[in-house]
């Protein structure tokens, strides 16, 4: 199994909708089990520009990570139906072992 995690921010947009909604939607139809959305409170990215929560910020600036656990096939297709949309989305992949207790 794999971990995927995707990140963008919570402004960006495609096909009429939050990118990380997109994404969630192309892995419900690839039949991917489930996947999750986590926003980030602080970061920075590639361009070294600090991005916090306070009260006075607007939305949209901030980190937002969309995780799926799956099998090497449905990465591939994943990635294929985000690649054939010309996203530029930073993403990393990793082996996992996974179960349930």
């Amino acid at each position: 199994m794999n971990q995927l995690t995707f990140y963008v921010t919570e402004k960006q947009h495609h096909a009429g909708r939050t990118l990380y909604e997109w994404l969630l939607e192309e892995a419900r139809e690839l039949g991917i089990l489930g996947g999750s959305v986590f926003r980030a409170i602080a970061g920075f990215g590639r361009h070294g520009r600090l991005h916090e929560e306070t009260f006075f910020e607007l939305a949209g600036e901030l980190a937002v990570k969309v995780e799926f656990i799956l099998d090497d096939n449905l990465v591939e297709q994943i990635l294929q139906r985000v690649h054939a949309q010309s996203l530029n989305i930073f993403y990393v992949r990793y082996k996992v072992q996974s179960g349930i207790v």
